[in-house]
């Protein structure tokens, strides 16, 4: 890919980031409320919490936050392709 593709995926890149982010803390929150019928996760400094409940709560959030970042990533990729005809990992 060209030095000007790279530099104009930029953008689309960062807010990819950015809506990755909102989505998986919004689809956490669902989770988490079905799963442990709490509103918020505990935190880890939160003394009333187990360390298994935080431990358990962080790991669920990170592998959300995987696959939501994965899929955005992979969609603006795609998108980006079309327009532009280069993929702009290459």
């Amino acid at each position: 890919m060209s030095a000007g593709a790279k530099l104009a995926y930029r953008p689309v890149g960062i807010a990819a980031g950015i809506a990755a982010g909102a989505i998986s803390g919004r689809v956490f929150k669902v989770v988490w409320k079905r799963i442990a019928d709490e509103d918020d996760a505990p935190g880890a400094m939160q003394s009333e919490y187990r360390t298994s409940h935080v431990l358990l709560a962080a790991a669920i959030q990170g592998a959300i936050f995987a696959v939501v970042k994965a899929g955005v990533d992979r969609f603006g990729a795609q998108a980006f392709t079309k327009l532009t005809g280069s993929w702009p990992g290459d």
